[in-house]
């Protein structure tokens, strides 16, 4: 620690969102005597965490099963599988309680505050910062970071700040230009590109259906993804928990095809055309005078139901009595193999991430630091480890932030070499 006295502040931390309160926050308390400044560049702090989930905040996920909560991971699955044995979804739910924060869950998995509102998690982070007297400074971004022999030069517009440890917390950059800054110090980055996005279909008739949602298996077979779920019909194209997975674990190969691609939709999730045919076929013969109208599987809603029968060139006015073998064949493989033409991607509301950014081979797994920059540490989506929705996002914030935390904590107790 006689560093100190030749530096601005013992830890620079970064970024004003989730991951970088949460790692300035474990530093300042597990080392008290830690000088800690909070960088952020905008006019706002945690405006992330205000705005997620339409303003009450998904704080983390229910699963408590480490492989299966790695699993939501499409990059840096295996990265989070070691560290939530250090901060997992459950150690979250704790720290929020005993800080004034009781979060619950949805039947879906999804943990919100008790509260309803993300104004809570805000005011626990800004409570808790303050209490710590971490210094916060906005308006303060950093431009140029520059190693020194006594830790690190960090230069912005109208300032220049020495200190002994650096948590990156930025969050994701959506182009590859943005990292140019982190790339002088040769830190290496995986180029960024969208994910969690939903399918525009702009010459689809099925968008005249906006407003219909119902369970399906979509597939993208250029991307060899696929995902079973809720699905929405929108007046540009598709969303919903199925598409947001297929656009999150195909993000890489889809932003390759430039978001022109063709998706496959089976209505019925568990069945096949052949299954479905056999069906269609009993019913048939069961309800001969009826017309086609009436709905073989409840669970396909009644719009999409007409709009899957005018697409395989049936009357829905025309009763059963009159559908030869040939067209229940065309409708059975409608309903399990139906292909749209996507041109293109819309962000899903506030839900915007990046997948790609430092590259992880090159840090430390158990303290999130850099391998030969010694002292720079990272945490939260500005690495190249990203989630599905539902709280996943957030609990990689709060995990990589607690282990840059800690780790830099353990650190400034040591001597200076």
């Amino acid at each position: 620690m006689n560093s100190s006295a030749k530096t601005d502040a013992d830890l620079i931390v970064v970024g004003g969102g989730a991951a970088g309160f949460f790692g300035a926050i474990q530093a300042a308390e597990q080392a008290p005597n830690l000088r800690v400044i909070l960088l952020e560049k905008s006019s706002k702090l945690l405006s992330k965490v205000r705005i997620s989930g339409g303003g009450r905040c998904n704080v983390t996920n229910a699963e408590r099963d480490h492989d299966r909560f790695a699993a939501s991971y499409p990059r840096g699955d295996r990265w989070m599988r070691k560290l939530l044995y250090h901060f997992g979804p459950q150690d979250t739910c704790e720290w929020f309680a005993k800080h004034g924060v009781e979060l619950v869950a949805e039947p879906d998995g999804r943990m919100f505050p008790l509260s309803n509102t993300s104004a809570s998690v805000v005011d626990c982070l800004l409570h808790e910062a303050d209490r710590l007297n971490i210094d916060i400074r906005m308006r303060h971004g950093v431009q140029h970071i520059e190693k020194t022999e006594f830790g690190f030069l960090l230069k912005g517009a109208d300032f220049e700040i020495h200190t002994r440890f650096i948590l990156l917390a930025t969050g994701g950059f959506p182009k590859a230009e943005d990292y140019r800054w982190l790339q002088d110090t040769q830190i290496e980055i995986e180029k960024p590109v969208p994910s969690l996005f939903t399918f525009n279909f702009p010459r689809e008739k099925i968008t005249e259906l906006m407003g219909v949602s119902t369970e399906a298996v979509v597939r993208l077979p250029e991307a060899k993804v696929q995902a079973e779920g809720p699905l929405l019909i929108t007046h540009w194209g598709i969303s919903g928990p199925a598409v947001l997975r297929c656009s999150a674990f195909g993000a890489t190969k889809l932003a390759a095809l430039n978001y022109q691609f063709q998706p496959k939709i089976n209505w019925l999730p568990g069945y096949n055309a052949e299954t479905v045919f056999q069906v269609l076929t009993e019913f048939k013969e069961a309800n001969l005078n009826k017309k086609k109208t009436t709905r073989v599987f409840p669970e396909i809603p009644q719009r999409l139901w007409n709009y899957l029968l005018e697409k395989a060139g049936l009357n829905p006015e025309d009763k059963w009595s009159e559908t030869k073998s040939t067209d229940m064949r065309k409708l059975s493989e409608m309903i399990c193999n139906d292909v749209y033409r996507a041109s293109g991607k819309t962000t899903f509301k506030e839900e915007f991430v990046t997948a790609g950014g430092v590259k992880l081979n090159q840090l430390n797994h158990a303290t999130c630091e850099h391998k030969e920059i010694k002292g720079l540490y990272f945490a939260g989506e500005l690495l190249n480890a990203d989630g599905i929705t539902g709280g996943f996002n957030f609990q990689h914030a709060w995990t990589t932030g607690f282990v840059a935390g800690t780790a830099i904590a353990e650190a400034f107790r040591q001597p200076s070499a």
